[in-house]
Order: structure tokens, then C-alpha cells, then sequence
């Protein structure tokens, strides 16, 4: 019987701590990967590609293609990338934990000193094929450092100061990227903290202090600050945050704005979509219809059916990842696979909510299916390491003659 994850003493005992024979065998093993893990991702990434090929059809003048092929670039580069990281043993990776973190801070400070601005925004450095943006590729950094440090305090996770340092960890990179500005990503990064305490069996009553710091953050941010003349949030990020509140259909606001034509493009779809003639995306009625709000672009181009299509390839992507956390033969494991399913439960969440107008409008991209070379590469990073502990944990029950895990 599996050790509960929610016990930090036993939960430090899974550190693996093989004999150098058993790993040998391991590696000869060449097991296959998570079949149905790698179906999810197959299939959003066809999904990204025959949508962002209707969006975009118009967007580059003469190159009709131009999102599409580049999109499709992305994804091999990326699937290659986890393939090699499928193969790479994760554990490997915990001990360069602060390297690692060191890599994640230095990442996003050269991003606010060397990186290009568009809309106001500073949150790539520009590179001949695509934008480098360390906000994206730091998810995955911060999962394997924040890991790696509970796993070492993992006798001294009821502790305050255990908490403190691992917020604090997560913290000093969502305020710099923040100040980018990226308030998504920030969000994201201190979800993935929360989430990799929670499963380690950090004290309720701790998480329930952080839960209720947050609450009075917000309050303070976008209440009490303003009120009081001092503008924490640029004022187009407030009136994102806040447009879900009151649907207003105030064209002058942007947030509203944005969420008004984003579910007149998904009710537009009905139930089999709109095809080729999906107006709303076609005429850029929808903002930002290929990266943000591409979930918009599902639902007017192939209705309630491509949308639940969609929707039913991140249920099973999620599932998965929550199974390998299950399956994960240590500590480390298991905490890599939970701030992957964090960081991609709550992406998937906050994106196509806010395209519903259930969630605030914070920029949160949808994996793998909004455009960029960043995200994608990110996320299909992330599966490298899913795939990587699903991998391991077959060949350690392969080892013990046990049935084969699914």
C-alpha cells in the first residue's frame, strides 16, 4: 500500500534510494510512454493548429499560413524536447535545485533589462525565430526548485518556517514578473507553491492563513488602495480583474469589451460552429483571438462539440497527470506531477472561464493550444516530465513483477 502523501515523515521515506543493479535494469527497460497522456497532447495540438489556421488566415497579409506553420514548428521542437526529457531519470534533476532557481530569477531579470516592449508590456527578449519569454519556460524551473526544497524539508513541513520559505521562494519571481507586467504568470507561480504544499502535507491551518492573506491582498489591491489614490495595477489590468463583475457591455472599458465579444463569438457557434465563416474571429472582433481568447475562436469556428471535444482532451491530460502523481515511486515525483497538474488545472480554469466571463481576464494562456513558442515548448516540457516519472514508475514495477501500471 502506497505511503499517504499527506504525511511529510513517511511522505521522506519514498526518496528513491535504489540499488545501483535495479537502476541499471531500469534503464534497459525502455518502457513506452503514458499512451493516453500522449494522445491528450497529440490531439490539442492538432486542435491549436486547425484553429489558429481559420484565426489567423488574414492576420499576416500574403502569408496566410505564417501562425500556422510557425505553431506547427513549435510543437515538434517541443515534443522532441519530451521525448528527451521522457528519457532523462527526473530525479537527476533535484539536486540542482539551486542552479535551477538561480536560472528562473536570472531568467526574468534579463527579460526586464534586455527585452522588447509590446503593449506596454516588457515579457520577451526577441530571438530570430520566435520571443523568448522567461515568465513561461520559469513555471517548469519553479516546479523542479520548490520541489526539490520540500522534498529536503520534508521532516519540518508542519513547520511556519518551512511555509514562509516556500512561498517566499515562489514570491520573489511572481513579483518580478509582475512587474513586467505579467500578472498571469504570477498568479500561476504562486498556485503551483500553494498546491506543491498542499500535497507534501503542509498544516491546514497554515494554508488556511495563506488562503486568507490572499483574500485581504486582494481587497487591499483592488479596493483599499484605490480608494485611497495609490494604483497598485495599471488600470487596464484592474479593469480586466474586475469586468466579470459587472457585465456592464461598456465599449469604452476594455475588459468588458473583450468578454462581450468573446462570448458573442462562442454563442455565435451554436452547436457545430461556424466553419470558415466565423465572423467574430475572421473580422477581429475578438482581441488577442489566437493567444488569450483562443478558446473563443473553438467555439465560434466549431461550436458546443469542437468546444467539448477540447475540453474533454484536458480532462484527460489532467487525469493523467493526477494518475502519475499517484504512480510516482518517491517524494520528488510525486511534487513535480502535482505543480504540473497545478500549473495546468488552473491555466486551463482561469483561461477558458474568463472567455465565458466566469473568471477575471488575467492573460493566462491556454496549453497548448494559444500561439507561442514559449508556451508550448513550456507545457510539452512539463509532459517531458510527467513522462519521465510515468516511465520510471512502470520500470520500478516491471522490477518487482507487479501488474503494469495504467
Amino acid at each position: 500500500m502506497p505511503t499517504p502523501l499527506n504525511s511529510p515523515i513517511k511522505a521522506s521515506e519514498r526518496i528513491e534510494q535504489q540499488p545501483a543493479h535495479q537502476a541499471g535494469s531500469r534503464k534497459r527497460l525502455g518502457l513506452p510512454l503514458d499512451p493516453l497522456l500522449t494522445l491528450a497532447v497529440a490531439g490539442l495540438g492538432v486542435a491549436s493548429v486547425m484553429t489558429l489556421g481559420t484565426a489567423t488566415r488574414e492576420a499576416i497579409p500574403g502569408d496566410p499560413n505564417y501562425y500556422v506553420n510557425r505553431q506547427a514548428i513549435y510543437l515538434v521542437i517541443g515534443g522532441l524536447l519530451m521525448l528527451v526529457l521522457a528519457r532523462i531519470d527526473y530525479a537527476r534533476l533535484r539536486p540542482l535545485k539551486n542552479g535551477i532557481y538561480a536560472l528562473l530569477i536570472l531568467s526574468i531579470l534579463a527579460v526586464l533589462g534586455a527585452g522588447h516592449s509590446a503593449n506596454g508590456a516588457q515579457r520577451a527578449i526577441s530571438l530570430p525565430f520566435f520571443s523568448f519569454q522567461s515568465s513561461e519556460i520559469g513555471k517548469v524551473l519553479l516546479i523542479l526548485a520548490l520541489s526539490a526544497f520540500v522534498v529536503d524539508r520534508a521532516r519540518r513541513l508542519r513547520e511556519r518556517d518551512t511555509t514562509a520559505r516556500v512561498m517566499l521562494a515562489a514570491l520573489i519571481p511572481a513579483m518580478l514578473v509582475i512587474a513586467q507586467p505579467d500578472l498571469g504568470s504570477g498568479m500561476v507561480y504562486m498556485v503551483i507553491a500553494f498546491v506543491l504544499l498542499l500535497v507534501a502535507g503542509a498544516s491546514w491551518r497554515q494554508l488556511g492563513a495563506l488562503v486568507a492573506l490572499v483574500v485581504v491582498s486582494l481587497t487591499f489591491v483592488l479596493l483599499a488602495a484605490p480608494a485611497a489614490g495609490v494604483h497598485v495595477l495599471k488600470p487596464y489590468e484592474t479593469e480586466r480583474l474586475t469586468a466579470f463583475l459587472h457585465p456592464s457591455n461598456n465599449p469604452q472599458k476594455r475588459g468588458d469589451y473583450q468578454l462581450d465579444e468573446s462570448k458573442i463569438a462562442i454563442g455565435s457557434g451554436q452547436k457545430t460552429g461556424r466553419g470558415g465563416n466565423a465572423t467574430q474571429i475572421r473580422l477581429n472582433f475578438v482581441p488577442e483571438d489566437d493567444t488569450d481568447f483562443v478558446f473563443a475562436a473553438v467555439g465560434e469556428q466549431y461550436g458546443f462539440l469542437g468546444a467539448g471535444l477540447v475540453l474533454c482532451l484536458y480532462a484527460l491530460l489532467i487525469w493523467r497527470t493526477l494518475r502519475i502523481l499517484t504512480l510516482s515511486k518517491d517524494l520528488f515525483g510525486a511534487l513535480v506531477a502535482a505543480g504540473v497538474a497545478a500549473m495546468l488545472m488552473f491555466q486551463v480554469f482561469v483561461n477558458v472561464g474568463m472567455t465565458i466571463g466566469i473568471m477575471p481576464i488575467t492573460g493566462v494562456t491556454l496549453p497548448l493550444m494559444s500561439y507561442g513558442g514559449s508556451s508550448v515548448i513550456t507545457t510539452l516540457l512539463a509532459v517531458g516530465l510527467l513522462q519521465s516519472i510515468y516511465v520510471r514508475a512502470r520500470a520500478s514495477a516491471a522490477l518487482k513483477g507487479s501488474v503494469p501500471l495504467y
